[in-house]
């Protein structure tokens, strides 16, 4: 899972994440942070190398795999999003035969998060696009059996954005973590199975057609 893995779309390219982007996603950081109230994002070349450097760390270890989102309009780097939460379940003590199913080398389920955009590039194509790359590599290139998504339960924007992919609430996890204002965060936790992704998949593509 640590793979320098890339994904390249119309609109965005997603390039492996590395300390040569500090400029390009301090650029996309410092335009209007209106829209960051519940979203942690780096805010000067300290936060933003140690942001970076940590990603890297959770590559090497395989649990996570970031990039860079470059949008192919704005012609630079406009935020960032990555895969985590990428461990393969452990089958090996549920029944007799169950070591078959058992994975060394892609996850069983994966979660894509840590995701931020210059609001130059907010309710533009990029996000769908960025979305419909990261879903369709985990559930036709790891063949999960699901992809998750969580968000800060007060974000009704983004709750909305992600319902609009496809996927479905599973729960509202209570005071889950620090949240991007100083308070507690609950977490409301969205997936999407792999039955589902050929009918979402196709809307997806329909509506970066337009």
């Amino acid at each position: 899972m640590s793979e320098l893995l890339s994904l390249e779309g119309r609109h965005v390219h997603l390039l492996p994440m590395s300390l040569d982007h500090v400029d390009g996603l301090l650029e996309a950081a410092g335009g209007d942070r209106t829209t960051y109230g519940f979203t942690p994002v780096p805010w000067d070349r300290v936060t933003m190398t140690a942001y970076i450097e940590k990603a890297i760390a959770h590559r090497r270890a395989g649990e996570h795999v970031p990039f860079v989102t470059f949008s192919s309009a704005h012609r630079r780097i406009v935020g960032t999003t990555r895969f985590y939460d990428l461990t393969p379940w452990d089958w090996s003590s549920h029944f007799p035969g169950s070591e078959s199913f058992q994975r060394h080398d892609r996850p069983d389920v994966a979660s894509i998060g840590y995701t931020w955009l210059d609001s130059v590039a907010q309710r533009t194509p990029v996000n769908s696009e960025a979305k419909l790359l990261m879903i369709g590599h985990a559930f036709e290139g790891w063949e999960v059996r699901a992809v998750r998504i969580q968000t800060d339960a007060r974000n009704l924007r983004s709750r909305v954005a992600i319902e609009r992919l496809g996927f479905s609430l599973d729960g509202v996890i209570r005071a889950d973590m620090p949240g991007a204002d100083g308070g507690v965060r609950d977490s409301a936790v969205f997936s999407m199975l792999a039955t589902e992704w050929p009918e979402h998949r196709q809307r997806l593509l329909d509506r970066l057609a337009r």
